[in-house]
């Protein structure tokens, strides 16, 4: 009886070794809806739980803002409240069986678009001081009201547009056109958009420091930090930056231009910025802790279509033509979960299989800076060409490597609904988070 009771006591000490947030950060973000898909592509709350011992936070989203009255909401209330199926209370309960496991809930994170103007209302918000004071109260009784340890903001501001690859006579011929058409205007309001945010993140902290309930601060791509943050005046009212450096490039903002879609460092002759290392460098160049940025690692690929002008090689940036076929899990064009990434690869389910079902051409990254990348040319008939840039468990845990290299503080999955959570590829339940944990 002893016995046993020793080793129940060392599991949990084990377990609360894992999620204590003293040591690198690892933030689990678990998309909610994921719940509700169908079939094999069904990830529900159990389904997570096996994940936990290797992350010290688990974040839920999303949540959305109500335009009229500014107030935090859920964007499915059947699923996340107790008058429906309760998925609120479900995470925030897995905090018992986990001690020192902080459960977060994140509000926006592009989820949040449902209207004709997506950012507008995330905008109009910051501008209204009684709009900015009725969110603040509403998050903090859905917090409380929920036990929730705290609120991940990534925050809807509008995005920059897509930026082509160019060749060094694309850009001087770029530049020359900018002479007389100038740059557009993102945000004709930013600066008033930035203090205004500011404000907001010290309100929630005041309001939030009896409870001790946490903020995190998601950066979404392709939000312009020199526009939108101030990191100095924000880095005291955070408990970590979330770089959320992935989906640089996609096939829906660039489907003519497949490419890495989350880089560690730069590749050559590409849109500068659009890499981990550049987000880093900006956020320590401003004052931010290094112990308070977290790097984003996907869970997903990202695919394009490739048609007769792509080319043999594979090699990107590459001409496509837009997103490729969903895949059976997730039902998304051109965005596969690392399950449907790892059905595609040569492995000896698909080794004899024909158009479509013909494993991808894998192509690895033996510098560890970029990624990896699959390809299939088209066949005879122009069809079932694809590119697919991907995260597996080898880059995931390089960027885990780069992470402790530089002494930052941790990691983030994103998300959890995305990795193998049926280890369906090589038989270990959620390959990309513990390969990342393990590096760290």
């Amino acid at each position: 009886m002893l016995l046993k009771l020793a080793g129940l006591l060392l599991l949990a000490a084990v377990v609360y070794a894992n999620n204590s947030t003293d040591g690198p950060k690892v933030l689990c973000y678990y998309d909610g809806a994921a719940s509700l898909r169908e079939g094999l592509g069904k990830v529900t709350v159990a389904d997570v739980e096996v994940a936990l011992p290797f992350c010290t936070h688990l974040v839920y989203g999303f949540a959305g803002i109500n335009p009229e009255t500014h107030k935090i909401r859920s964007l499915n209330e059947a699923l996340d409240l107790d008058s429906g199926k309760g998925q609120y209370r479900q995470v925030t309960s897995l905090k018992k069986r986990y001690p020192g496991l902080k459960v977060l809930l994140s509000v926006g994170g592009y989820q949040d678009l449902t209207e004709e103007k997506p950012f507008e209302k995330y905008l109009t918000l910051l501008e209204s001081g009684q709009g900015r004071t009725a969110f603040v109260n509403s998050v903090y009784s859905l917090l409380k009201t929920y036990e929730f340890d705290g609120l991940d903001i990534a925050w809807q501001f509008p995005q920059s547009k897509p930026k082509r690859i160019r060749g060094w006579t694309g850009k001087l011929w770029h530049g020359f056109k900018k002479l007389f058409t100038g740059d557009s205007i993102l945000d004709p309001k930013a600066d008033e958009h930035r203090e205004e945010f500011i404000a907001l993140v010290r309100d929630l902290k005041t309001a939030f420091m009896h409870e001790k309930f946490q903020i995190g601060l998601t950066m979404l791509p392709h939000v312009n930090e020199t526009v939108f943050m101030d990191v100095l005046l924000l880095k005291d009212s955070v408990d970590y930056v979330h770089l959320a450096s992935f989906n640089q490039q996609t096939p829906e903002r660039n489907p003519k231009e497949g490419d890495f879609t989350a880089p560690i460092y730069e590749p050559t002759d590409r849109v500068v910025g659009n890499n981990i290392e550049a987000e880093v460098k900006y956020w320590l160049t401003g004052g931010a802790p290094s112990s308070k940025l977290v790097v984003g690692i996907p869970t997903f690929g990202r695919g394009w279509k490739l048609a007769d002008d792509s080319g043999i090689t594979g090699v990107p940036p590459i001409r496509t033509d837009g997103p490729s076929p969903p895949g059976p899990y997730t039902g998304i064009p051109g965005r596969y979960s690392w399950a449907e990434v790892c059905a595609k690869l040569p492995n000896p389910g698909n080794a004899n299989g024909k158009g479509a079902e013909y494993p991808l051409r894998k192509i690895g990254d033996p510098t560890k800076r970029f990624g990896s990348y699959a390809f299939r040319i088209p066949d005879e008939n122009g069809e079932h060409g694809i590119w697919l840039s991907y995260e597996d468990p080898d880059t995931a845990g390089n960027k885990a490597a780069y992470v402790k290299a530089k002494g930052l503080g941790g990691i983030s999955l994103f998300d959890l609904s995305n990795d193998d959570f049926r280890g369906s590829c090589t038989g270990d339940k959620f390959p990309i988070l513990r390969a990342a944990k393990y590096r760290l």
